[in-house]
């Protein structure tokens, strides 16, 4: 185990790598770079006077190959941590990040947990009690997750109660210090509309791999034991029906982020999702390779821990 650890570890290096070549050259080829932005800002509010566009493009690294700015970038990440600055606020990209992660966190951290008490439960019972009134109901609630927008549930949120009842979430972002549970209960409604987005495709997935995991031999053989039904299930199908389900949830959540990003644009929540999003909008170059390369190092632990629970929780998996 030690070793396959190793190995998928030193892995995850050069795929770290690959991923911010991709990311530091895709941003590059969208029409329109952050000088010329910088350029069209500044005669709107100038009233047209001339400025030195190639002393710009000097000052903020801008006038030298892709490649020599890539390898400039990943040898102050490398050597110095550092994610560089922002091409329009001179802020450093890793303080911005550490600063908004925390929102992002607590929105995802939520999320995860309703889909989860949503979903476990609910695909579980349809599973068990198939073909039941209750599992077409699980079943009709799953595909309602799955199809209706949540972005355009937020909206509605927003718009609908504040016309009918005066009532709209706060637009004013209230930190937990300050007041906790207004903090959780700011976070709730965007929360629950991820965790619904995330709750169809484990209801669906569970429900699936329970039905096969009960028609299995050792699961027939246990219930000709004697055996109450809550042991068969928890202790013998339900372990090894979570195997392909943990793979689905551990890949929902770094989607999460790309998720957070309309809807912390809907509920005024200045999270990852909003930074990410104004970067691209701005090209602010550093920015979206930093916010990148955090994803795709969560990404990649995310896989390993999920590669790792898999002998957990089917000890006939070893590693070697």
């Amino acid at each position: 185990m030690r070793d396959y650890i190793i190995r998928r570890v030193l892995l995850m290096i050069p795929t770290l790598l690959l991923v911010t070549v991709v990311v530091f050259l895709t941003i590059r080829l969208i029409p329109g770079d952050v000088v010329e932005l910088m350029v069209m800002e500044h005669a709107q509010t100038a009233g047209g006077e001339q400025i030195d566009v190639a002393a710009i493009r000097q000052m903020l690294g801008m006038d030298v190959p892709p490649q020599v700015q890539y390898m400039r970038w990943i040898e102050g990440m490398l050597l110095h941590g550092d994610l560089g600055t922002s091409l329009w606020t001179g802020q450093s990209v890793t303080e911005d990040i550490l600063l908004r992660l925390p929102i992002t966190f607590e929105l995802g951290l939520m999320a995860f947990i309703i889909a989860q008490l949503i979903a476990l439960p609910i695909g579980l019972y349809s599973a068990i009690r198939q073909d039941t009134p209750g599992d077409y109901v699980g079943r009709s609630f799953a595909i309602i997750c799955l199809a209706v927008p949540g972005f355009w549930l937020g909206t509605m949120i927003m718009v609908f109660p504040s016309i009918w009842w005066g009532w709209a979430p706060s637009p004013v972002y209230i930190p937990f210090k300050e007041d906790a549970l207004a903090n959780v209960g700011q976070f709730l409604i965007p929360a629950a509309l991820l965790g619904m987005a995330m709750a169809g495709v484990t209801m669906r997935m569970l429900r699936t791999t329970m039905l096969e995991v009960l028609r299995q031999d050792y699961v027939r053989t246990a219930w000709s034991k004697g055996l109450t039904e809550r042991v068969v299930i928890i202790r013998h199908a339900l372990r090894n029906a979570l195997i392909p389900v943990v793979t689905i949830i551990s890949g929902q959540i770094p989607i999460l982020i790309g998720g957070a990003v309309i809807i912390e644009q809907i509920f005024s929540l200045p999270g990852m999702g909003r930074l990410f999003l104004d970067a691209i909008m701005r090209r602010d170059y550093p920015f979206v390779s930093g916010i990148n390369m955090l994803l795709a190092s969560v990404g990649m632990v995310l896989i390993l821990l999920t590669d790792l629970s898999y002998a957990y929780l089917d000890p006939r998996i070893r590693y070697r």
